[in-house]
């Protein structure tokens, strides 16, 4: 090229990418506007019929078995599985939830986006700058309540703290107004770190809500809802209503654009004040529902009928969870904020007839637009996750896949096998997805995975190995007693019963004191390791071993706890047992249960009678 001509481009090259990074907010043409009670993408009507990700910039839900915090910062695979899923599902739009504040007395270790007056943590708003990039790449608008009402992630209560005030004050007194005016302050005129665009600028952001489900004097809406339209001109400001009906002074409110309720009722209570809103707000203000959920499918697809035919701007469920990094998807319990979608749905969320929700909701997605209903994009190909052992292998998901094939290849061969042809990765929460249990000892072998869907397959992975086989092993998870050989004394498996505090896990084995279950270990045992929950203070297991299931010996461990640092979830602290370099003359492995104990997971690893 001539050097003249170098001289010339390479400004223009620097000038176009300059525009493209802070001029334009990335992948959309308008900010969305309204029309009356329309909103409005440019000429277009915008509806939506969508899902709520609470947990898009923020995650609330690792609650892997020896993590002491659950909370913990998105990545940009689970932020792009997130957005991808809304895509996929025919959702224009998502709601996220609000920034989390510091409370008084709580571990550094658990990040925060507010750590003070006008104190804010970089890392925590490092995430909300990936939500906005990558919402821009895949075309999805983001809405985002600036406080919480209530004491989960930090709001009032702890803003007034920082001051030494009662949360009661957060509403009237002027200082805390200032203190919460910084973080609005803060958000709106942050420059996202990956784009250079000003969030006030950033055309993904379809406007604020002032807040999350607020009981507060209106006077204070007012007050915030007319400083955020003193900082941004582009943007919506959203009142989203703690009440069923809409109260007529949103409605008059010149600084409130857009009016918004959630529901958890009865389906035909829900479509009565859906009916009666949007009456209220016909020809004044565009109005849509926030969230809703916990009802039974018909009454789901009753209520987004309602808001389609009685031109409702959009309804959101709650709530729609991502991939985990780790392998598997995030779980949030019922009765930790209710009901939760994987896309595109599995069978394992059958109580909740999550399949049929979701397919009712993609088809309503597009119903709403009179858009034609495409067929689900064929999956992208997974990605395998480094693997210590064949008998706990994990991967991370592609968005929209039902089911996954696994192949392993031996060292030195070339062909592969087939190990499993339709598995998901939506069974067991924080855990591995797969064990290959047919491995011979001394052996090296390679994996690769392919996702699968209605609409076709992925490629195959690249290939994780060579994985030595040193052992085998026998893995429960305490479903159910077919891997037992005895037992004896009071046991109960347990699923539900709290599983918040036992961090999600829906299998576990508790006992009296003095109860007992026994393993038949084919082979000579090399180790054995178990994962509990201790539910009171002093309380723990003990482990034997026997070579006939007589005499037993009671075996010598190390312990290791995992303390969760304070939280709102009261989460059981966790214990790990462990003994290895046995003696490999033991077959069998008995567990004697103490007072208070949970057990949620044994594993032993030993030798073929033929190794040595």
């Amino acid at each position: 090229m001539d050097r003249q001509l170098r001289i010339i481009i390479k400004p223009v090259l620097f000038l176009l990418t300059v525009i493209l990074l802070t001029g334009c907010g990335g992948g959309f043409s308008n900010f969305i506007t309204t029309d009356k009670d329309r909103l409005k993408d440019g000429n277009e009507e915008f509806r939506f019929v969508s899902y709520n990700i609470p947990n898009l910039h923020y995650i609330e839900d690792y609650m892997k078995f020896d993590e002491v915090n659950p909370w913990r910062l998105p990545d940009e695979f689970e932020i792009r599985d997130g957005l991808r899923a809304i895509k996929q599902s025919g959702g224009k739009v998502t709601r996220i939830y609000t920034p989390s504040v510091r409370k008084m007395g709580e571990s550094e270790k658990i990040i925060r986006h507010v750590l003070g007056p006008g104190n804010f943590n970089e890392e925590a708003f490092l995430a909300l700058d990936k939500v906005l990039q990558i919402a821009n790449e895949e075309g999805i608008r983001i809405i985002f309540p600036m406080l919480d009402n209530w004491w989960w992630w930090g709001g009032p209560k702890e803003y007034a703290a920082f001051r030494g005030k009662e949360a009661k004050e957060f509403w009237t007194d002027t200082l805390l107004i200032s203190d919460f005016k910084k973080t609005v302050n803060f958000i709106i005129n942050r420059r996202n770190r990956y784009t250079g665009v000003l969030y006030r600028d950033d055309k993904a952001l379809l406007g604020w809500e002032t807040g999350n489900e607020l009981q507060c004097p209106y006077s204070w809406c007012a007050e915030i809802a007319k400083y955020i339209k003193s900082l941004d001109k582009n943007h919506l400001v959203i009142q989203n209503s703690a009440v069923s009906s809409l109260p007529e002074e949103q409605i008059k409110d010149p600084n409130i654009d857009v009016v918004s309720t959630h529901y958890y009722t009865k389906g035909d209570i829900a479509i009565k004040f859906i009916k009666a809103n949007k009456a209220l707000s016909k020809g004044k203000k565009p109005y849509y529902v926030g969230e809703f959920g916990f009802q039974p499918t018909n009454e789901i697809s009753a209520v987004i009928d309602t808001v389609i035919k009685d031109s409702v701007s959009g309804i959101m469920l709650w709530s729609m969870r991502t991939h985990n990094r780790e392998g598997g998807f995030y779980f949030h319990a019922p009765d930790r904020g209710g009901i939760v979608y994987r896309w595109p749905g599995f069978e394992s969320g059958n109580f909740f007839d999550e399949k049929n929700v979701e397919k009712i909701v993609r088809e309503k997605a597009y119903q709403i637009n009179n858009s034609p209903i495409p067929a689900l994009p064929a999956p992208d190909t997974p990605k395998m996750l480094p693997i210590e052992t064949p008998y706990k292998i994990s991967w991370q998901g592609s968005t929209g896949a039902a089911s996954y094939s696994i192949e392993r290849r031996e060292d030195g061969a070339i062909e592969s096998t087939l190990l499993t042809r339709d598995i998901t990765d939506a069974v067991w929460p924080y855990k591995p997805q797969f064990s290959d249990t047919s491995v011979a000892i001394g052996k090296s072998y390679f994996y690769k995975i392919k996702a699968k869907n209605g609409t076709g397959e992925s490629d195959w992975s690249d290939e994780i190995g060579p994985v030595k086989v040193n052992y085998k092993m026998l893995i429960d998870e305490m479903e159910n007693d077919s891997k037992m050989a005895s037992k004896g004394g009071e046991i109960e498996f347990i699923n539900i019963e709290q599983l918040v505090q036992a961090k999600e896990d829906r299998n576990r084995l508790t006992g009296k004191k003095g109860s007992f279950i026994v393993y038949r270990i084919p082979g000579p045992v090399q180790s054995v390791k178990v994962d509990f929950f201790l539910l009171t203070e002093g309380a723990g297991i003990e482990l034997y071993g026997s070579e006939d299931n007589s005499e037993f010996k009671l075996l010598d461990i190390s312990k290791e706890l995992y303390v969760p640092e304070k939280n709102e979830y009261k989460l059981f602290t966790g214990a790990t047992y462990k003994c290895g370099d046995l003696s490999s003359r033991y077959r069998y492995i008995k567990i004697l249960f103490g007072e208070g104990v949970q057990i949620c997971r044994m594993e032993t690893a030993y030798k073929e009678n033929n190794s040595k």
